[in-house]
């Protein structure tokens, strides 16, 4: 139906004062006396609602009393005037209700808690504070691919159900058409009966099928779900989430640093061109700040820390920390928050890592002890970006997996990567979630999608 968005109407405001003009949104408050009426109106494409003011002898009240109601679903014509107070508003002319809304809307109250919107996933895009999650949201997915697409990289869609593990941990969710039935003797006779006739899983990444399309390709990347089967009940954890993998060839580590450096400022640049209104909601809500922080990475150059050198600096920082540091220990969410917060006060790139604490496919460095991989690491979250050379030689990369007792056979067509041509190359994993709850302050990355998927619920 023919109606104007009420973005457009805040935005190129002049062009319609004093037209007639129609609207579509939902109830969001509404306050009555015996002559004139407010709505506050919102239809999900600004995160400012419009006023709609209602003077009773201008609209029947059988148009204006079921209007009257917080939910309810409207149509409305009417002129837009300015207003001294909201800008613009609207006069009403008349009023549709589309769709009535009950005493038992669970979203009466102005605000609520985060918690109990949490119970109400269906009914929470409906508030303020989820209009502007969904819009940053919106906006750093189009400008990731804006990125991407305006530096000569395809776009690669890889498989969502697989047969290979990326990470080796096994903490995939399987994927079978029927239960487990007595008659199978072995788990190979079991799998060989199911539909793709061997065992499979939900992706962890797509990062080793991306690895084989940027062979061809040169610079490629993957943008979507991953499912992760970890009992991990934390802020910062979901079963699943988005995850942004580019792979570009003929790239070492130094490279792929520089690649992701500009690639967050790029993105976080973008975002705060396009949603100014929702990041200045965060600030004032959730993070006090907020732009501050966003400005100072765009704007400076990140540190860099080899993993040794952290480890040494963790040591002498005379802070106590819940889990002890030591040389081949994994960084905890604490040490990396120190390091970003305290000692670098910015993003910083650790590299370096020791071999026996990463993933089977990164380059070993010459010392034999540690890979050719990067984390990157910023204040308030930790680790966003999981980054590394690949291991380009063939035999190296057969020893390692070997080490963590991978059956090669379920790698082949991964290994024939470096069978035939193979080239130096690199990339890198951003979790599209944890990168929005950077962008906006919050805290829990189960508020930043739109059915969160966590251990214990669904």
């Amino acid at each position: 139906m023919q109606h104007t968005d009420i973005k457009v109407l805040f935005k190129d405001g002049a062009e319609y004062i004093g037209k007639q003009v129609t609207v579509c949104g939902w109830v969001r408050t509404w306050r009555d006396s015996k002559s004139i009426a407010f709505i506050e109106l919102n239809d999900g494409t600004a995160l400012k609602n419009l006023q709609l003011v209602i003077e009773k002898d201008k609209v029947s009240d059988s148009e204006v009393k079921p209007a009257l109601v917080v939910g309810a679903a409207l149509k409305v014509i009417g002129k837009f005037i300015p207003s001294e107070r909201n800008g613009y508003e609207m006069s009403v002319q008349s009023i549709e209700v589309f769709g009535g809304c009950p005493a038992d809307y669970p979203l009466q109250k102005k605000h609520h808690t985060l918690e109990f919107l949490r119970t109400i996933p269906h009914l929470r895009p409906r508030t303020r504070f989820f209009e502007a999650v969904f819009a940053v949201r919106n906006a750093l997915a189009f400008a990731i691919h804006k990125y991407f697409n305006g530096n000569g990289y395809k776009y690669v869609h890889t498989p969502i159900i697989t047969g290979s593990d990326c990470e080796g941990a096994g903490e995939m969710f399987r994927v079978t058409t029927h239960g487990w039935k007595g008659q199978y003797k072995t788990e190979q006779e079991y799998y060989a009966d199911d539909f793709f006739g061997a065992k499979a899983g939900l992706t962890v990444s797509g990062q080793l099928e991306g690895e084989c399309a940027a062979m061809g390709l040169g610079k490629i990347y993957t943008f979507g779900p991953t499912f992760r089967a970890e009992h991990s009940n934390t802020t910062r954890h979901a079963a699943e989430f988005w995850q942004i993998e580019p792979e570009v060839c003929f790239c070492d580590l130094h490279d792929i640093i520089e690649i992701a450096e500009d690639f967050i400022k790029f993105i976080i640049k973008d975002v705060m061109e396009a949603c100014p209104e929702e990041l200045a909601f965060f600030e004032e809500r959730v993070e006090k700040g907020l732009l501050e922080k966003l400005k100072s990475v765009v704007e400076s150059d990140f540190g860099k820390i080899t993993y040794t050198e952290a480890v040494e600096v963790l040591k002498k920082s005379g802070k106590e920390f819940k889990y002890p540091v030591e040389w081949g220990s994994d960084l905890q969410t604490e040490h990396e928050r120190y390091l970003t917060e305290e000692y670098f006060k910015k993003p910083v790139f650790v590299t370096d890592y020791p071999a026996s604490i990463k993933a089977f496919y990164m380059k070993q460095n010459k010392d034999g002890k540690t890979v050719a991989a990067t984390d990157l690491l910023v204040p308030g979250i930790g680790e966003i970006i999981g980054c590394s050379e690949r291991e380009a030689d063939l035999e190296k990369l057969k020893s390692a997996m070997a080490i963590r007792n991978m059956p090669l056979e379920s790698y082949t067509e991964y290994l024939d990567t470096r069978k035939y041509g193979s080239v130096p190359h690199s990339g890198f994993g951003l979790g599209f979630e944890r990168m929005i709850m950077y962008v906006t302050g919050v805290q829990n990355i189960r508020d930043t999608l739109l059915y969160p998927r966590t251990v214990g619920g669904l």
